[in-house]
Protein backbone atom coordinates (compact mmCIF):
# COMPACT_ATOMS: atom_id res chain seq x y z
CA UNK A 1 0.00 0.00 0.00
CA UNK A 2 1.53 3.28 -1.12
CA UNK A 3 1.87 6.07 1.49
CA UNK A 4 0.65 10.23 0.54
CA UNK A 5 4.21 12.11 0.46
CA UNK A 6 3.31 15.55 0.88
CA UNK A 7 6.61 16.98 0.77
CA UNK A 8 7.57 14.59 -2.93
CA UNK A 9 4.15 16.22 -3.64
CA UNK A 10 5.06 19.83 -3.29
CA UNK A 11 8.67 19.40 -4.97
CA UNK A 12 6.56 17.92 -7.99
CA UNK A 13 4.10 21.28 -8.15
CA UNK A 14 7.35 23.45 -8.08
CA UNK A 15 8.88 21.72 -10.82
CA UNK A 16 5.57 21.98 -13.17
CA UNK A 17 5.39 25.58 -11.91
CA UNK A 18 9.04 26.20 -12.77
CA UNK A 19 8.54 24.49 -16.22
CA UNK A 20 5.68 26.41 -17.36
CA UNK A 21 6.99 29.97 -16.09
CA UNK A 22 10.44 28.73 -18.74
CA UNK A 23 8.33 27.50 -21.74
CA UNK A 24 5.96 30.85 -21.44
CA UNK A 25 9.57 32.96 -21.30
CA UNK A 26 10.58 31.19 -24.06
CA UNK A 27 7.50 31.74 -26.09
CA UNK A 28 7.77 34.85 -25.62
CA UNK A 29 11.44 35.91 -26.10
CA UNK A 30 10.43 33.48 -29.57
CA UNK A 31 7.36 35.50 -30.14
CA UNK A 32 9.37 39.13 -29.61
CA UNK A 33 12.14 37.67 -31.84
CA UNK A 34 9.78 37.23 -34.84
CA UNK A 35 8.09 40.44 -34.15
CA UNK A 36 10.89 41.98 -34.23
CA UNK A 37 12.98 40.91 -37.30
CA UNK A 38 9.52 41.45 -39.12
CA UNK A 39 8.81 44.69 -38.08
CA UNK A 40 11.21 46.50 -40.61
CA UNK A 41 12.66 46.28 -44.06
CA UNK A 42 14.77 47.67 -46.31
CA UNK A 43 14.30 49.55 -49.75
CA UNK A 44 17.74 49.94 -52.31
CA UNK A 45 18.47 52.40 -54.52
CA UNK A 46 17.06 50.42 -57.53
CA UNK A 47 13.82 49.51 -56.16
CA UNK A 48 10.38 50.16 -54.69
CA UNK A 49 8.36 48.39 -52.49
CA UNK A 50 4.48 47.90 -52.30
CA UNK A 51 3.02 47.67 -48.80
CA UNK A 52 -0.25 45.80 -48.26
CA UNK A 53 -2.72 46.70 -45.13
CA UNK A 54 -5.41 44.31 -44.76
CA UNK A 55 -5.37 44.23 -48.85
CA UNK A 56 -4.86 47.53 -49.65
CA UNK A 57 -1.56 48.16 -51.39
CA UNK A 58 0.62 50.96 -51.29
CA UNK A 59 3.77 52.28 -53.55
CA UNK A 60 6.85 53.12 -50.70
CA UNK A 61 9.31 54.48 -53.28
CA UNK A 62 11.79 56.48 -50.32
CA UNK A 63 14.95 54.24 -50.17
CA UNK A 64 16.22 53.14 -46.67
CA UNK A 65 15.22 51.13 -43.71
CA UNK A 66 11.14 51.41 -42.94
CA UNK A 67 8.61 50.30 -40.62
CA UNK A 68 5.83 47.82 -41.06
CA UNK A 69 3.07 46.22 -38.71
CA UNK A 70 4.05 42.15 -38.19
CA UNK A 71 1.16 39.95 -39.49
CA UNK A 72 -0.85 42.90 -40.53
CA UNK A 73 0.88 44.31 -43.57
CA UNK A 74 3.05 42.95 -46.13
CA UNK A 75 5.70 44.05 -47.80
CA UNK A 76 6.96 43.35 -51.93
CA UNK A 77 10.04 44.69 -53.51
CA UNK A 78 9.60 45.33 -57.07
CA UNK A 79 12.96 45.92 -59.47
CA UNK A 80 12.44 49.18 -61.06
CA UNK A 81 15.29 49.10 -63.00
CA UNK A 82 15.36 49.14 -66.89
CA UNK A 83 15.28 45.47 -67.71
CA UNK A 84 14.98 43.27 -70.97
CA UNK A 85 14.39 40.02 -72.69
CA UNK A 86 14.83 38.74 -76.08
CA UNK A 87 12.56 37.80 -78.86
CA UNK A 88 13.65 34.89 -82.05
CA UNK A 89 17.13 34.35 -80.43
CA UNK A 90 18.34 32.68 -76.92
CA UNK A 91 20.82 35.48 -75.12
CA UNK A 92 22.36 32.65 -73.64
CA UNK A 93 23.79 30.80 -76.32
CA UNK A 94 22.91 33.66 -79.17
CA UNK A 95 20.98 30.31 -81.28
CA UNK A 96 18.41 31.47 -83.02
CA UNK A 97 14.75 30.77 -82.06
CA UNK A 98 12.94 29.63 -85.33
CA UNK A 99 9.40 30.11 -83.87
CA UNK A 100 9.48 33.67 -82.50
CA UNK A 101 12.13 35.06 -85.51
CA UNK A 102 10.79 33.30 -88.85
CA UNK A 103 8.42 35.61 -90.23
CA UNK A 104 6.73 36.69 -93.60
CA UNK A 105 6.91 40.29 -95.12
CA UNK A 106 4.28 41.98 -96.91
CA UNK A 107 6.29 40.69 -100.62
CA UNK A 108 5.61 37.08 -99.16
CA UNK A 109 9.27 36.52 -98.05
CA UNK A 110 10.40 35.01 -95.11
CA UNK A 111 13.22 36.54 -92.65
CA UNK A 112 14.49 35.87 -89.64
CA UNK A 113 14.37 38.91 -87.18
CA UNK A 114 15.94 39.18 -83.41
CA UNK A 115 14.47 41.89 -81.43
CA UNK A 116 15.30 42.88 -77.71
CA UNK A 117 12.86 44.66 -75.96
CA UNK A 118 14.10 46.78 -72.80
CA UNK A 119 11.14 47.90 -70.17
CA UNK A 120 10.88 49.07 -66.72
CA UNK A 121 8.32 49.29 -63.71
CA UNK A 122 6.18 52.31 -64.45
CA UNK A 123 3.54 51.55 -61.73
CA UNK A 124 4.89 49.16 -58.58
CA UNK A 125 1.11 49.03 -57.41
CA UNK A 126 -0.14 47.83 -61.12
CA UNK A 127 3.29 45.54 -62.06
CA UNK A 128 2.08 43.69 -58.52
CA UNK A 129 -1.51 43.22 -58.58
CA UNK A 130 -3.32 44.06 -61.98
CA UNK A 131 -2.34 40.96 -63.24
CA UNK A 132 -0.31 37.52 -62.89
CA UNK A 133 2.32 38.12 -65.08
CA UNK A 134 2.87 41.11 -66.56
CA UNK A 135 5.89 40.27 -67.83
CA UNK A 136 4.55 37.54 -69.76
CA UNK A 137 2.00 40.09 -71.50
CA UNK A 138 4.24 42.61 -72.27
CA UNK A 139 6.16 39.53 -74.29
CA UNK A 140 2.80 38.24 -75.97
CA UNK A 141 2.48 41.98 -76.75
CA UNK A 142 5.49 42.63 -78.39
CA UNK A 143 5.64 39.20 -80.31
CA UNK A 144 1.99 40.50 -82.11
CA UNK A 145 3.21 44.15 -82.38
CA UNK A 146 6.34 43.00 -83.82
CA UNK A 147 4.85 40.16 -86.43
CA UNK A 148 1.96 42.87 -87.39
CA UNK A 149 4.78 45.38 -87.99
CA UNK A 150 6.91 43.21 -90.06
CA UNK A 151 4.18 42.09 -92.22
CA UNK A 152 4.00 45.47 -93.62
CA UNK A 153 7.38 46.20 -95.11
CA UNK A 154 9.01 44.53 -97.93
CA UNK A 155 11.83 41.93 -97.40
CA UNK A 156 14.22 44.52 -98.69
CA UNK A 157 13.23 47.02 -96.25
CA UNK A 158 13.21 44.90 -93.53
CA UNK A 159 17.32 43.50 -94.02
CA UNK A 160 18.57 46.85 -94.86
CA UNK A 161 16.88 50.76 -94.94
CA UNK A 162 14.15 50.00 -92.90
CA UNK A 163 15.50 49.07 -89.71
CA UNK A 164 15.01 52.18 -87.48
CA UNK A 165 11.55 52.88 -88.94
CA UNK A 166 10.76 49.19 -88.34
CA UNK A 167 12.06 49.78 -84.29
CA UNK A 168 10.00 53.24 -83.92
CA UNK A 169 6.37 51.66 -85.08
CA UNK A 170 6.95 48.29 -83.12
CA UNK A 171 8.14 50.27 -79.51
CA UNK A 172 4.90 53.27 -80.71
CA UNK A 173 2.56 50.08 -81.01
CA UNK A 174 3.63 48.32 -77.62
CA UNK A 175 3.32 51.55 -75.99
CA UNK A 176 -0.41 51.97 -77.29
CA UNK A 177 -0.98 48.26 -76.00
CA UNK A 178 0.55 48.58 -72.44
CA UNK A 179 -1.55 51.86 -72.47
CA UNK A 180 -4.61 49.85 -72.80
CA UNK A 181 -4.26 47.11 -70.57
CA UNK A 182 -2.10 49.24 -68.18
CA UNK A 183 -0.27 46.74 -66.12
CA UNK A 184 2.63 49.18 -64.93
CA UNK A 185 5.37 48.68 -67.32
CA UNK A 186 7.26 51.18 -69.63
CA UNK A 187 8.72 49.91 -72.97
CA UNK A 188 11.72 51.69 -72.93
CA UNK A 189 13.43 50.56 -76.42
CA UNK A 190 13.21 48.21 -79.10
CA UNK A 191 16.10 47.38 -80.97
CA UNK A 192 16.77 44.55 -84.50
CA UNK A 193 19.77 42.73 -83.21
CA UNK A 194 20.02 41.06 -86.60
CA UNK A 195 17.73 40.59 -89.67
CA UNK A 196 18.85 37.59 -92.61
CA UNK A 197 17.11 35.48 -95.61
CA UNK A 198 16.10 31.48 -93.75
CA UNK A 199 18.73 30.37 -96.59
CA UNK A 200 22.02 30.78 -97.68
CA UNK A 201 21.76 31.94 -100.79
CA UNK A 202 19.45 34.51 -100.32
CA UNK A 203 21.73 35.78 -97.89
CA UNK A 204 24.42 35.85 -100.04
CA UNK A 205 22.10 37.53 -102.60
CA UNK A 206 21.15 40.44 -100.57
CA UNK A 207 24.62 40.95 -99.30
CA UNK A 208 25.53 41.96 -102.70
CA UNK A 209 22.47 43.69 -102.92
CA UNK A 210 23.64 46.07 -100.09
CA UNK A 211 27.11 46.48 -101.27
CA UNK A 212 25.50 47.56 -104.45
CA UNK A 213 23.51 49.98 -102.71
CA UNK A 214 26.53 50.98 -100.29
CA UNK A 215 28.29 51.60 -103.72
CA UNK A 216 25.73 53.76 -104.80
CA UNK A 217 25.58 55.80 -101.86
CA UNK A 218 29.39 56.64 -102.15
CA UNK A 219 28.96 57.87 -105.50
CA UNK A 220 26.04 60.20 -104.98
CA UNK A 221 28.13 61.30 -101.96
CA UNK A 222 31.34 62.05 -104.13
CA UNK A 223 29.33 63.65 -106.93
CA UNK A 224 27.37 66.22 -104.17
CA UNK A 225 30.83 66.73 -102.53
CA UNK A 226 32.13 67.55 -106.39
CA UNK A 227 28.97 69.83 -107.17
CA UNK A 228 29.77 71.81 -103.74
CA UNK A 229 33.32 72.51 -105.03
CA UNK A 230 32.15 73.40 -107.98
CA UNK A 231 29.46 75.35 -107.67
CA UNK A 232 30.66 78.03 -105.12
CA UNK A 233 33.27 78.77 -108.15
CA UNK A 234 30.65 78.95 -111.08
CA UNK A 235 28.75 81.06 -108.56
CA UNK A 236 31.72 83.59 -108.63
CA UNK A 237 32.77 83.09 -111.96
CA UNK A 238 28.69 84.15 -112.58
CA UNK A 239 29.14 87.02 -110.16
CA UNK A 240 32.22 88.24 -111.72
CA UNK A 241 31.26 88.24 -115.14
CA UNK A 242 28.02 90.08 -114.45
CA UNK A 243 29.79 92.67 -112.63
CA UNK A 244 31.50 93.36 -115.38
CA UNK A 245 28.61 93.56 -117.77
CA UNK A 246 26.85 96.02 -115.54
CA UNK A 247 30.39 97.80 -115.66
CA UNK A 248 30.09 97.93 -119.53
CA UNK A 249 26.71 98.63 -119.65
CA UNK A 250 27.13 101.30 -117.24
CA UNK A 251 29.75 102.65 -118.97
CA UNK A 252 28.21 102.62 -122.10
CA UNK A 253 25.00 104.49 -121.05
CA UNK A 254 27.35 107.15 -119.82
CA UNK A 255 29.07 107.14 -123.53
CA UNK A 256 25.62 107.15 -125.28
CA UNK A 257 24.43 109.85 -122.75
CA UNK A 258 28.01 111.98 -123.54
CA UNK A 259 27.50 111.83 -127.10
CA UNK A 260 23.49 112.73 -127.20
CA UNK A 261 24.60 115.75 -124.87
CA UNK A 262 27.12 116.29 -127.38
CA UNK A 263 24.68 115.95 -130.50
CA UNK A 264 22.33 118.34 -128.41
CA UNK A 265 24.82 121.09 -128.23
CA UNK A 266 25.64 120.82 -131.83
CA UNK A 267 22.04 120.90 -132.98
CA UNK A 268 21.77 124.39 -130.56
CA UNK A 269 23.99 126.04 -132.16
CA UNK A 270 23.49 124.22 -135.84
CA UNK A 271 20.02 125.97 -135.34
CA UNK A 272 21.61 129.36 -134.67
CA UNK A 273 23.66 129.51 -137.85
CA UNK A 274 22.98 126.27 -139.89
CA UNK A 275 25.69 127.67 -142.44
CA UNK A 276 28.72 128.57 -140.55
CA UNK A 277 27.71 125.01 -138.17
CA UNK A 278 28.04 123.26 -141.25
CA UNK A 279 31.40 124.29 -142.69
CA UNK A 280 32.85 124.20 -139.66
CA UNK A 281 31.55 119.91 -139.47
CA UNK A 282 32.60 119.86 -143.25
CA UNK A 283 36.44 121.20 -142.52
CA UNK A 284 36.71 118.99 -138.98
CA UNK A 285 35.45 115.85 -141.55
CA UNK A 286 38.29 116.74 -143.73
CA UNK A 287 40.98 116.78 -141.07
CA UNK A 288 40.08 113.42 -140.17
CA UNK A 289 39.77 111.99 -143.85
CA UNK A 290 42.61 114.10 -145.39
CA UNK A 291 45.45 111.98 -143.23
CA UNK A 292 44.14 109.06 -144.63
CA UNK A 293 44.59 109.77 -148.36
CA UNK A 294 47.06 108.78 -150.78
CA UNK A 295 47.87 111.82 -153.35
CA UNK A 296 48.69 111.18 -157.01
CA UNK A 297 49.68 113.67 -159.57
CA UNK A 298 48.90 113.83 -163.11
CA UNK A 299 51.30 116.09 -165.50
CA UNK A 300 49.99 117.77 -167.86
CA UNK A 301 52.35 115.90 -170.85
CA UNK A 302 50.27 113.02 -170.38
CA UNK A 303 52.62 111.34 -168.51
CA UNK A 304 51.49 109.77 -164.64
CA UNK A 305 54.33 110.90 -162.17
CA UNK A 306 53.74 109.25 -158.57
CA UNK A 307 55.76 110.94 -155.68
CA UNK A 308 56.20 109.03 -152.85
CA UNK A 309 54.32 111.16 -150.56
CA UNK A 310 52.98 108.32 -148.11
CA UNK A 311 55.99 108.62 -145.58
CA UNK A 312 55.39 111.98 -145.07
CA UNK A 313 52.00 110.75 -143.55
CA UNK A 314 53.14 108.78 -140.37
CA UNK A 315 52.08 111.05 -137.86
CA UNK A 316 48.95 113.31 -137.92
CA UNK A 317 50.62 117.30 -138.14
CA UNK A 318 52.96 115.29 -140.92
CA UNK A 319 50.00 113.78 -142.84
CA UNK A 320 48.42 117.44 -142.36
CA UNK A 321 51.22 119.43 -143.60
CA UNK A 322 52.13 116.97 -146.35
CA UNK A 323 48.58 117.47 -147.66
CA UNK A 324 48.71 121.19 -148.10
CA UNK A 325 52.51 120.88 -149.68
CA UNK A 326 50.79 118.90 -152.27
CA UNK A 327 47.91 120.83 -152.73
CA UNK A 328 50.79 123.87 -153.54
CA UNK A 329 53.06 122.06 -155.80
CA UNK A 330 49.78 120.83 -158.01
CA UNK A 331 48.39 124.66 -158.36
CA UNK A 332 52.06 125.26 -159.52
CA UNK A 333 52.60 122.23 -161.90
CA UNK A 334 48.44 122.99 -163.40
CA UNK A 335 49.38 126.46 -164.76
CA UNK A 336 45.50 126.98 -164.06
CA UNK A 337 43.82 128.63 -161.68
CA UNK A 338 42.65 125.67 -160.25
CA UNK A 339 45.54 123.65 -159.43
CA UNK A 340 45.60 120.41 -158.48
CA UNK A 341 41.95 119.04 -157.60
CA UNK A 342 42.41 116.05 -154.67
CA UNK A 343 38.82 114.14 -153.93
CA UNK A 344 38.21 110.92 -152.60
CA UNK A 345 37.60 107.81 -154.08
CA UNK A 346 36.05 104.64 -153.49
CA UNK A 347 40.12 103.24 -152.98
CA UNK A 348 40.93 106.58 -150.96
CA UNK A 349 42.91 108.06 -154.17
CA UNK A 350 43.08 111.39 -155.04
CA UNK A 351 43.13 112.69 -158.74
CA UNK A 352 44.79 116.23 -159.94
CA UNK A 353 41.92 118.04 -162.19
CA UNK A 354 43.12 120.63 -164.70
Amino acid sequence: METYDPDFMEKQRKLLKTAKRAAGIFITVVILAVLSTGSFYNIGEQEQAVLTTFGVAKNVAEPGLHFKIPLIQRVQKVNTTIQGFAIGYDPSNNESQEDDSLMITSDYNFVNVDFFVEYKVSDPVKAVYASQDPLLILQNISRSCIRGVIGSYEVDSVLTTGKNEIQTKVREQIAQKLEQHDIGLQVINVTIQDSEPPTTEVMEAFKAVETARQGRETAINDANKYRNEKLPEAEAQIDKIMQEAEAQKTERINEANAEVAKFNAMYEEYAKNPEVTRRRMFYETMEDVLPRMKVIIDGTDGTETILPLDSFTATAEGAGGTAAGAGNAGTGSSGNGNGAAAGNSADGTADTAE
